[in-house]
């Protein structure tokens, strides 16, 4: 009579004593752990940093708003639900994206910008609603969203995708000008004609580093340069509001006048981070969030963190986003791929840009922009799309099924021996 012997078979290289009796629960296992394998520590530094930033913003949410919700709702919890829901859309959404192959991203970095350009012109449809005098948002419903958030993912990875095709010809000025300055401008025009100055300057600086980053010649940057010169001052002082916001920062908020008006948020906020000294007044005791400060929740949630958990917790913040940077540098660094190099760098200078700039606008360094701290800042379409744009990073250092590693071996059979 034949006897059915496993024990003795030979086992694949790597294969686990489950996988190697061939049971469901082995193969799932193992399946399960080549979807979370990564190619260096680097991607869980990335995605651990990311995630503590999350939850860390959602707890601040909660302090921060409270206040002005119980005011304006009756109920202490609204902004923090949003957040974390916002949360809970915009991790599976990261992890998603770190599954999605480099070939992918470039495939469809048109198709991608179009989308976005396309949502970005409704701002200027019925469908458009004006939040603090800037018109760059969308509403359906009860649900409402910034485009410009996906439009500065859409960029990074649309730009990296033309100039990689480009490599051999950036010496060539019309090769780089056609078709990346028509839509760039496009894109700044889209975002300026809503008054967003703030996304305008991250998205200006993301796209300056790409194409730095490429290998364009210096040469190229001298002209684009002196026309923001002359056109930055100019849309600028456009607006009424940003005329009197940016007069005031330049006069040092010296007059009652100012005080009493544009330099109201800027100065509570500064109060905020000098009386939380060193260990800060505890978590939940900011006075200022008792309608002193304006988007407490929002643009200056940093001075609410200083208020609270103080210097050290200031600090801490800092200290993250840096290893976020340093993170994104290796893979800049390591990389000789230029589409995940550009990428990466344009989201670099998106994440750490604006998180530099946001707090700077806190500190009384920069005039009153209105940039979230990303991660942190109250808000669904600054989270989500950020966490998407740390999914996009993450998916290059993840090592893919079919480009690194080698193809699985036939499995043997077992049946009866004869």
């Amino acid at each position: 009579m034949a006897t059915t012997q496993t024990s003795n078979l030979p086992k694949r290289p790597g294969a686990t004593t489950a996988d190697s009796a061939f049971s469901p629960n082995g193969a799932a296992v193992v399946r399960v752990k080549r979807i979370f394998a990564a190619e260096t520590s680097t991607f869980f530094v990335i995605l651990g940093t990311a995630l503590f930033l999350v939850v860390f913003g959602v707890v601040m949410v909660l302090s921060s708003s409270s206040v002005e919700q119980f005011v304006q709702t009756h109920d202490f919890f609204g902004a923090f639900l949003r957040q974390l829901i916002f949360a809970a859309v915009g991790i599976p959404l990261m992890l998603i994206a770190t599954r999605v192959s480099r070939r992918a991203w470039m495939r469809y970095s048109w198709h991608l910008l179009a989308l976005a350009m396309f949502l970005q012109l409704l701002v200027f449809t019925p469908l458009g609603i004006d939040v603090n005098g800037n018109r760059n948002w969308i509403r359906i419903g009860s649900f409402s969203a910034q485009p410009s958030e996906f439009l500065k993912l859409a960029l990074a990875i649309w730009i990296a995708s033309i100039l990689v095709k480009k490599q051999q010809h950036l010496a060539d000025w019309k090769q780089v000008v056609v078709p990346l300055v028509p839509v760039v401008i496009l894109a700044v025009l889209l975002i300026m004609k809503g008054g967003d100055l703030g996304t305008t300057l991250i998205i200006l600086m993301e796209v300056a580093v790409a194409v730095f980053l490429a290998g364009v010649p210096l040469k190229f940057f001298i002209l684009p340069a002196l026309a923001l010169c002359v056109a930055i001052p100019i849309l600028t002082l456009g607006g009424n509001s940003r005329t009197t916001r940016i007069s005031a920062w330049l006069d040092g908020c010296s007059s009652a006048a100012a005080y009493q008006s544009t330099c109201w948020q800027t100065t509570h906020g500064l109060w905020a981070l000098a009386s939380g000294g060193v260990f800060g007044v505890g978590l939940g005791n900011s006075k200022a969030k008792w309608s002193w400060l304006p988007e407490a929740d929002n643009d200056f949630i940093f001075a609410i963190i200083g208020e609270e958990l103080g210097l050290i917790g200031a600090c801490v913040v800092l200290g993250l986003f840096i290893v976020l940077a340093v993170s994104f540098f290796k893979i800049i660094r390591r990389s000789d791929d230029a589409f995940v190099r550009i990428t990466t760098a344009a989201i670099t200078t998106w994440i750490i840009g604006q998180a530099l700039v946001n707090i700077a606008v806190v500190l009384g360094l920069l005039p009153v922009l209105g940039v979230p701290l990303p991660l942190i800042s109250a808000g669904g379409s600054s989270m989500i799309f950020g966490l998407l744009a740390i999914g996009v990073v993450l998916s290059f250092v993840r090592r893919h099924d079919a480009d690194e590693r080698p193809a699985m071996a036939p499995r043997e059979t077992v049946g009866s021996l004869r």
